[in-house]
């Protein structure tokens, strides 16, 4: 081995000590355990397949993975809609306006998700209250009382934070669409819309692709969001998959079935994941 060999690999040993002791040993021991009794602090038996035997008859954990399935999939469709919406905008001719859009509609993403979650919780608790008790429109009372509108509490929580993210994808794309090939639509005859669909769209497929993997991805993890929210009230009715994990690991302190719940939920990810990777990539090859 050469100098410059060793000089490469000293280099990215930091990086791969840190994806061995971060990742590779962590999610191997949560492997293992997920096939034990372990409280957190020893193992007392092991008991093969039994954990994952029950995960499957656990009503409140496949009640909260199709919960997370459905929000999931409001949100990815409201996050890319809005999100290239935002991007279509602010990529018009506004001038300085253009940046100060930009701005505030990315600025969400910045802010916590505990504290999004408790800024929203104030909006429907206190704001949405305010505005029945003047205007008695008993749609917005009680809005992360009720289940259903607990859920689009959260769907709106996520979209409004994820959308400005996504939108700097959409804008990346949009930049790079050659402005030959608009003008030349314009001269054929074609109007805004025709110019989007027929044009900029083919041309940014490859921008769905990443943002419906980063929202999907996203969407399946929410935790802090969902506690700050509505902490899965109410009786559990908009607990998410993740907040089930995580109260059967530390609440309960059943570590080795909260192992299981956590292995088969990256499963259902990474499937989920690969799936969408490959529709959208076949497309992108289609058109």
């Amino acid at each position: 081995m050469n100098f410059k060999n060793r000089t490469y690999w000293l280099f990215l040993l930091p990086t791969l000590l840190a994806l061995l002791l971060v990742l590779i040993i962590p999610f191997f021991q949560g492997v293992y355990y997920s096939f034990t009794e372990y409280d957190g602090f020893k193992v007392t038996s092991f008991v093969g397949f039994d954990n994952y035997i029950k995960l499957f008859s656990d009503d409140q954990f496949l009640y909260s993975l199709g919960f997370t399935a459905a929000f999931s999939a409001a949100s990815v469709i409201g996050i890319n809609v809005l999100g290239l919406s935002f991007a279509l905008l602010v990529t018009q001719k506004l001038g300085k306006a253009s940046t100060l859009f930009r701005t505030i509609y990315f600025m969400p993403n910045l802010i916590g998700g505990i504290i999004l979650g408790f800024i929203w919780q104030f909006v429907f608790l206190k704001a949405f209250t305010g505005i029945a008790d003047v205007t008695g429109i008993e749609f917005f009372r009680g809005w992360l009382s009720d289940t259903e509108t607990g859920f689009w509490g959260l769907v709106i929580l996520f979209v409004w934070q994820m959308s400005g993210y996504i939108m700097v994808i959409y804008i990346s794309f949009l930049n790079n669409v050659p402005k030959e090939l608009l003008e030349a639509a314009t001269i054929d005859g074609a109007n805004k819309w025709q110019s989007f669909w027929k044009v900029k769209f083919p041309l940014i497929i490859p921008a769905f692709t990443v943002s419906l993997f980063l929202t999907l991805s996203n969407a399946f993890k929410v935790y802090d969001q969902n506690m700050a929210l509505t902490n899965g009230g109410p009786f559990g009715s908009t607990e998410m998959a993740t907040m089930n994990i995580y109260d059967t690991a530390f609440k309960v302190q059943d570590m080795g079935y909260a192992q299981s719940k956590a292995i088969v939920f990256l499963i259902i990810i990474t499937l989920i994941s690969v799936i969408q990777l490959y529709i959208t990539r076949k497309k992108e090859t289609e058109l």
